[in-house]
């Protein structure tokens, strides 16, 4: 049975530490070059859940005429992956395997990746994620192995704390 992750206690301050977390990972993912290809939005929901919200186009058409599997792999790991950084507020975690199953094809709309934590909370991390087009059809699922990395996330100018 998967754990699931524990929302902090409010009466601590913890809330409004997360809060400035999550903020500062959107800054980051925000900040990432890669992510100027790409219309997408993340946002941090709660501790272990992140949602990217995106476009498919012709732009990342394969030559049949449907979203190429880059565009799935990209918006499955980038959603896993937050989801399990949210709980880790001083390093940067690398994905180190991660699994994807195509559901269905996309041609264009927007898509959500919606990312959730499944287990570990010291060196490995295992998120799962699946892609949902505007009819809430699921088109995509993937599950990644994410490990701390040596980079502090102090160190990373898209980590902004409460920015």
């Amino acid at each position: 049975m998967p754990r699931t992750a524990t929302p902090p206690d409010a009466s601590s301050g913890m809330v409004e530490g997360a809060s400035h977390h999550f903020r500062a990972l959107e800054s980051l993912y925000a900040s990432a070059p890669v992510n100027a290809l790409f219309e997408s939005h993340l946002h941090i929901v709660s501790e272990g859940h992140a949602r990217i919200e995106f476009e498919v186009d012709e732009r990342v058409h394969h030559a049949a005429g449907a979203a190429h599997g880059t565009i799935y792999f990209k918006m499955l790991d980038d959603a896993a992956f937050y989801a399990a950084n949210s709980l880790v507020t001083d390093r940067f975690l690398l994905t180190t395997a991660f699994n994807l199953h195509f559901t269905a094809p996309i041609r264009s709309g927007p898509v959500v990746a919606e990312g959730r934590w499944v287990s570990g909370r010291r060196r490995v991390f295992v998120a799962e994620a699946h892609l949902l087009d505007a009819d809430g059809e699921e088109i995509g699922r993937g599950t990644g192995t994410f490990m701390r990395s040596k980079f502090a996330l102090s160190s990373l100018p898209g980590y902004r704390p409460g920015g």
